[in-house]
């Protein structure tokens, strides 16, 4: 291979495969790129973000101790300006009180306390801090996939408190091993079963159902159901599809994978007593399952029967599900479009399909083959940056690190990508079409010049924008960059390139 196709792959693996490179990070993978990115590869699963965040269940508490200071807040309050005497006996005041503020509960973000708050911003800001600086960024870019894939988001207030957990438990471990493993480590795990109301889903014929539908769903009830699932029984004493309808629509077989409605409500059925513990189990905030509300009886998924009971019956559907070749085909093809084009090659989804089914969806070997294909190498880049991305390469490209959530909180937001807000569970878009909107270039412009003027100070852009691009530099930046009036202005001119901000 020739030197100057050494350099451009070395170029290609830390931009399009990585994060962005920062300084030193171009030499380091020249003279091996492939090896400079398998090398980041490992069974033991993605790096943890700095710091040491709660448990989901630690989260959780926090949460339902807060929604009681503030309901014990709201009806002292009712209690203080309640009318000395009421004709009808009921208090006007107090009914108020007791209902949720309409503007705040439209804001979920208002109904987390300012202790939550704190600790979301840490997560959010311990892994951006990660991806700024770590030295294997296509690990880190692994796991955003699949955190992408696997979305948990801050949409529904408990759910945004527990979304660092969740990926710390549930995602970065199982990154680079066998996917039926990732995905029942995620699907029963308690901010999945939250964030897509699986806790809400009881069996219709189960012995919860049955113990609501007589009336007998109050007082002595509590303690046998335990509270949460008493109190979700009496609000929806049914069955919930929204966790079954997404695993399959959107985390295994895909929209077309063959299956029906009917299969959607028989998983659902199967599903049933996948909730998280209340207090009274002494389990508050973890993964359990309630027979009583498992709804009893044969399954059949996809033309497969499933005789197992309770929580085996999960276990095999998912299994199964994780080995469909309609699951290797969609997930591959989403692996594809996220590092190589928005219409990846049709060669390339075909040669990581075919390792997913020979080594069994073990996403070592699927990693593996996505660094090995040649398809992957096309010196022509094929995707728009999304603003995570966006910011992360500038932080890199600029050797700096980011100071706080307070800091890429806003700008985030202002870009379109609240940071752990994905709108659905279909996650973050990641074509060009949803990014490369003229007001959203403007706004990137904005952040470009702001941020040029903090950082770069005394430094040669033009050495910055050799380090951070490398052989994708076309001629024309490199001239703009070294006509510019002051070097802030030259490092913004870098970050606005068409090659800074494609990869």
């Amino acid at each position: 291979m020739a030197l100057a196709n050494q350099d451009l792959m070395a170029a290609i693996a830390v931009t399009r495969f990585g994060l962005g490179a920062k300084p030193g990070e171009l030499a380091a993978a020249r003279s091996d790129p492939q090896g400079f990115l398998k090398t980041q590869i490992r069974r033991t699963g993605a790096d943890q973000p700095p710091g040491q965040p709660a448990s989901t269940a630690q989260r959780m508490a926090e949460f339902r101790d807060f929604r009681k200071e503030r309901r014990e807040e709201r009806l002292e309050k009712a209690a203080d300006t309640r009318p000395a005497s009421s004709a009808t006996g009921a208090d006007p005041a107090m009914m108020d009180a007791a209902r949720p503020n309409r503007r705040e509960a439209a804001d979920p973000v208002k109904q987390i306390g300012n202790v939550l708050r704190k600790d979301i911003a840490a997560d959010f800001g311990a892994r951006v801090e990660l991806a700024a600086t770590t030295d294997a960024a296509f690990r880190e870019r692994w796991a955003l996939f699949w955190a992408n894939h696997f979305t948990v988001s801050a949409t529904k207030p408990i759910a945004g408190t527990v979304v660092g957990p969740f990926e710390a438990e549930a995602i970065r471990p199982h990154v680079f091993g066998r996917f039926g493993d990732l995905l029942d480590a995620v699907e029963t795990h308690p901010a999945m079963l939250t964030y897509l109301d699986q806790i809400q889903s009881v069996g219709p014929d189960s012995p919860a159902a049955e113990f609501v539908k007589n009336g007998r769903g109050r007082g002595r009830g509590a303690g046998l159901f335990g509270g949460q699932l008493q109190q979700t029984a009496q609000r929806t004493p049914g069955l919930n599809e929204n966790l079954a309808r997404e695993i399959m629509e959107l985390h295994t077989v895909g929209v077309n994978g063959g299956y029906t409605q009917a299969d959607v409500t028989e998983f659902a059925r199967a599903m049933t007593g996948l909730s998280i513990g209340a207090e009274r189990d002494g389990a508050y905030g973890t993964a359990v399952f309630r027979e009583q509300a498992h709804e009893p009886g044969v399954r059949t998924v996809m033309k497969v029967r499933y005789d197992g009971d309770g929580r085996r019956q999960t276990a095999q559907i998912l299994a199964d599900l994780a080995a469909k070749p309609q699951t290797a085909q969609f997930v591959c093809g989403k692996i594809a479009r996220h590092f190589v084009a928005d219409d990846p090659p049709p060669a390339l989804v075909a040669r990581l399909t075919d390792a997913w089914m020979r080594s069994g969806g073990d996403l070592t070997v699927v990693a593996e083959t996505l660094v090995s294909a040649p398809e992957a190498w096309d010196p022509v880049p094929g995707k728009f940056k999304t603003p995570y991305e966006f910011i992360v390469s500038s932080f890199r490209a600029a050797g700096a690190q980011p100071v706080g959530f307070q800091q890429l909180g806003p700008i985030l937001t202002s870009l379109g990508q609240k940071p752990f807000s994905a709108p659905s569970p279909k996650g973050w878009a990641e074509d060009a079409q949803s990014w490369a909107a003229p007001d959203a270039i403007v706004k990137r412009m904005q952040f470009a010049q702001t941020f040029s003027q903090n950082v770069v100070r005394d430094r040669d852009p033009k050495q910055l924008a050799a380090d951070a691009l490398g052989e994708r530099l076309t001629p024309d930046t490199a001239k703009a960059i070294a006509r510019a009036e002051s070097r802030p202005e030259g490092f913004a001119l870098l970050l606005m390139s068409p090659e800074f901000q494609r990869r």
